[in-house]
């Protein structure tokens, strides 16, 4: 489903990744594991569409990048640091919104149907503004999965979210993944991941430098984590 190969980011005299390579089956749940400055979030980008890459090939379902990013574009759901909402819009108009920029059919029912899942519901009618920075998040992945994309890109999702949304966006991956989705999910937090990814790849200093199934890891996550990057 995802196929990256010699993958080069270069931000003038820095360069950020460094002849990546990374593949992703379908239905598979990568999570990318790394220090700050490893290079996750700009990678997670390039995978969306949102960056271009200086040199090497991605290709995600088939479409080859950048070159066929509107095509991809309809089959990938993202959630970024940034929500990227409409914030004089309703809840319910956002993701109104997105979905006819989706083409869904008779959206009314998905609509209703993500907004419980996420925990929105009694606030559909609130301006965006006026969400908090955990609830503007929650209509962002929200706005994820709205299409039932095949592939979906999270980066940092649990990040400015309490216990109960952590919990609520747990479900939705496990949801997700059940439904045989592909997921590639960046995080710095260790016993999110463990318990939901089906692999875990460490990225630092802009290569992939060690990469495990669960029942490969020796001890625990955090061991694996570690002995990755002493190497």
């Amino acid at each position: 489903m995802i196929r990256v190969r010699k993958l080069v980011k270069r931000f003038g005299l820095k360069t950020v990744l460094r002849g990546l390579d990374f593949d992703v089956q379908q239905g598979e749940f990568v999570a990318v594991l790394g220090p700050n400055g490893a290079g996750k979030t700009t990678f997670l980008r390039i995978l969306a569409s949102l960056s271009r890459p200086s040199l090497g090939e991605v290709v995600i379902a088939g479409c080859r990048l950048p070159a066929q990013a509107v095509a991809l574009r309809a089959r990938l759901g993202v959630v970024t640091h940034q929500p990227l909402l409409y914030g004089d819009l309703t809840a319910e108009e956002n993701l109104r919104f997105f979905a006819r920029l989706y083409s869904l059919p008779d959206p009314g029912e998905r609509i209703e149907a993500v907004l419980e899942q996420i925990g929105l519901a009694p606030r559909r009618r609130d301006l965006v503004r006026t969400f908090s920075r955990g609830m503007q998040q929650r209509l962002a992945i929200g706005r994820a999965i709205l299409h039932d994309p095949e592939v979906i890109l999270f980066d940092e999702p649990h990040t400015g979210l309490d216990q109960n949304a952590c919990d609520m966006l747990d479900q939705v991956l496990r949801d997700v993944a059940a439904r045989g989705r592909t997921v590639v999910m960046t995080s710095h937090d260790l016993s999110r991941v463990e318990p939901l990814a089906t692999r875990f790849d460490v990225l630092d200093r802009g290569l992939i430098c060690a990469s495990a199934a669960p029942r490969d890891l020796r001890g625990n996550l955090l061991d694996f984590y570690r002995e990755a990057l002493a190497k």
